[in-house]
């Protein structure tokens, strides 16, 4: 098992709430979400329920191989409730919560699960390239973007706009019409993108947050190809030093209009035998 990791916070200095591991045939990446300035109920941040969470959940995609990565994912929310419900309270619309992406090689097959909007990137023999990815939470948010995408990332009256879209799109998280994402309720565990693929079609398996995926999918830049491309030459950290080049290129948003001009940003790369 070959694997390549590279994971960078948005900034120097602040903390980085993406997880990502890799164990025998198994690797998780989790991408932890907040609202920033809203009452969360949880003492404990948005990097420690990423990191726990992400920990546990690849804990037990490889102690119990047969058992579904869904239910694994269920187990593991309930695990990481019991362990800060009698000290936080979870009932804030703003409590911690984090995309994740699963995989685990188990009996000739390449099992997965997505849930929320980091992706998975599937490359098979032939060179091919297939992405999974959870468009939910995207397609909400392009309900409510217009007001923030029209002003300069950072200005003030963006800084207005995004805690007003933040506050909205919270608002339907975990709701039928909105999206799902890992939180204080397993119930979301069941509304995660899964499947399974021949595993000695893949020649590698890459797991992505959205803060890596913006060459591909915000700046079109690039294309997936490219991005293995990249991966296979020079690795998931030189794909990270693109993003932040482009992005460092547009600092106010006005070519690519984003939320946050720079995000965590990791990858996982693993290359199968």
């Amino acid at each position: 098992m070959k694997v390549t990791l590279d994971s960078q916070s948005a900034e120097p200095g602040r903390e980085n709430e993406d997880f990502a591991a890799a164990a025998s045939q198994a690797a998780v990446l989790l991408d932890g979400a907040g609202v920033a300035g809203a009452e969360t109920g949880c003492t404990h941040g948005v990097a420690w329920f990423s990191s726990t969470l992400g920990g546990l959940l690849l804990s037990a995609i490889t102690a119990e191989p047969a058992r579904p990565l869904a239910r694994c994912l269920a187990d593991s929310i309930r695990t990481v409730r019991c362990l800060h419900e009698d000290s936080c309270v979870l009932v804030h619309r703003a409590s911690p919560a984090s995309t994740v992406v699963a995989v685990r090689a188990h009996g000739g097959a390449l099992e997965y699960l997505v849930l929320g909007d980091s992706s998975l990137l599937l490359n098979d023999k032939a060179g091919g390239a297939a992405v999974i990815t959870d468009s939910r939470l995207n397609e909400v948010g392009k309900r409510l973007r217009g007001p923030l995408d029209a002003l300069p990332t950072g200005s003030p009256e963006h800084v207005a706009a995004l805690a007003e879209y933040r506050d909205a799109l919270t608002g339907l998280r975990n709701l039928p019409g909105g999206f799902w994402i890992a939180g204080p309720d397993s119930r979301a565990a069941e509304h995660a993108l899964s499947g399974a693929v021949p595993v000695g079609s893949l020649a590698s398996v890459t797991l992505l947050s959205d803060g890596a995926t913006r060459l591909v999918d915000r700046f079109e830049l690039v294309d997936w190809r490219e991005v293995l491309a990249v991966l296979g030459s020079s690795g998931p950290a030189d794909l990270i030093r693109r993003v932040r080049e482009a992005e460092a290129g547009d600092t106010e948003g006005r070519r690519w209009p984003r939320g946050k001009t720079h995000d965590d940003a990791t990858a996982l790369h693993w290359v199968l035998p």
